[in-house]
């Protein structure tokens, strides 16, 4: 009997120490309950104090991190709870003093329970973007009649987890319902339409970031010749932006666009912009940097860039990021992903008026890529499968 009870209790505990995590797989860090040993073949190295990694034994680095004897915590409350130490990308994004970490999402992804535990833990998302349901074709379908319902889901969703919403947006050149596009207006009648959209969505979205204009210059620095420019030319960027200031003077005001985030033309344009608007007394808080980048092609420039916006007197952030890498992925690829997702963040770490980061989707499940460029795509943090990926590591280092 003595030996049969012995076999029992050291079967029992059999499971629990041989649980190993996979290659890429966590293996400890702050908070962390799961496995804290690797798959053969694979390394457990720390980055953090919240974030260890199991890698494969040949890319292990020459000289591994050390942990401080007694690493400092940090912890967040939790409601109805006791404090528990920070572990995720965004607690570790605010315990480095920025104000969020978080991940757009879509309506059509919501009933994907697994994907919305990820979405829901507030450790990792402090900040939520919807990226298609509060723009104009969604929200003002017909002149005078506003639908809020799947931006209302998305901004409730949020709520309930506590975490901060971006509106996104009001003025875009794309996603247009046809009656903006296809009539002929006057420049009058144009810009009552944008003062009119522009403060309903942000009335009633109240106490936001609101990427108010969205992406007005074309690669080489000039403007955009949708409708809102031909027919009023800049005069839309300042009512829009005066339009959501009235309706909540709590509101954060942005101008977004992608391929500002290198010196250029487009660059260039933005800064003259920001000096023009805010000389001119037109309320503007902040530039959104989108960082829409490609596997080994991040800009240098990129603090430089922030930086020379933030000495204007506005805020930045990194509203969209992605890294796509054309296909197959290799380990090589997820290398330098990983490289290059440190080196993003790294750059508004080092910049006190970046206030925060937003990737583009936190998973290659719904990333925009493939259907966008083709032959391209696993740009996210987390894979298809909704596991971490080595860019994941990459994040938190710089974190």
């Amino acid at each position: 009997m003595k030996a049969s009870a012995s076999l029992a209790c050291l079967l029992a505990t059999v499971p629990f120490s041989m649980a190993q995590s996979s290659v890429w797989g966590q293996c400890g860090g702050i908070g962390w309950t799961g496995p804290t040993t690797c798959a053969s073949g694979n390394i457990c190295i720390e980055y953090s104090s919240y974030y260890s990694q199991c890698i494969p034994n040949d890319q292990a680095p020459s000289t591994i991190p050390t942990t401080p004897a007694s690493p400092p915590t940090t912890s967040v409350s939790i409601p109805g709870g006791s404090p528990t130490p920070a572990s995720g990308l965004n607690a570790a994004a605010k315990v480095a003093g920025k104000l969020y970490f978080g991940s757009a999402t879509d309506n059509s992804e919501l009933t994907d329970n697994a994907y919305v535990t990820i979405l829901d833990n507030k450790n990792e998302f402090g900040q939520i973007t919807p990226a298609n349901s509060m723009k104009w074709d969604a929200t003002e379908p017909e002149r005078g009649t506003f639908t809020f319902n799947s931006g209302d889901q998305i901004a409730n969703l949020a709520k309930s987890n506590g975490q901060l919403l971006r509106g996104h947006n009001c003025v875009w050149y794309n996603q247009l319902p046809s009656w903006v596009t296809s009539t002929s207006w006057s420049k009058s009648d144009l810009l009552s339409v944008v003062q009119t959209h522009c403060s309903t969505i942000v009335s009633h979205y109240k106490g936001q970031v609101w990427d108010v204009i969205n992406e007005p210059f074309n690669d080489d620095g000039t403007y955009r010749t949708d409708v809102f420019y031909t027919v009023t030319g800049t005069d839309y960027i300042s009512t829009a932006l005066q339009a959501a200031r009235t309706a909540d003077p709590n509101a954060k005001l942005y101008i977004n666009d992608y391929n500002i985030e290198s010196t250029g033309a487009k660059a260039t344009s933005m800064m003259n912009l920001v000096k023009s608007l805010k000389s001119a007394g037109v309320p503007l808080d902040g530039v959104g940097l989108q960082c829409h980048f490609i596997v080994g092609e991040v800009p240098t420039s990129l603090q430089s860039i922030m930086q020379q916006f933030t000495a204007l007197g506005v805020e930045v952030a990194i509203t969209e990021l992605d890294i796509r890498m054309t296909l197959p992925e290799t380990q090589a690829l997820l290398t330098q992903q990983q490289k290059d997702y440190q080196s993003v963040v790294a750059a508004c770490m080092a910049v006190e008026g970046c206030v925060g980061i937003t990737v583009w989707d936190y998973t290659d499940k719904y990333s925009w890529v493939p259907s966008t460029f083709s032959g391209q795509g696993d740009a996210c943090p987390w894979d298809s499968n909704l596991q971490k990926k080595p860019a994941y590591n990459g994040i938190m280092a710089a974190l």
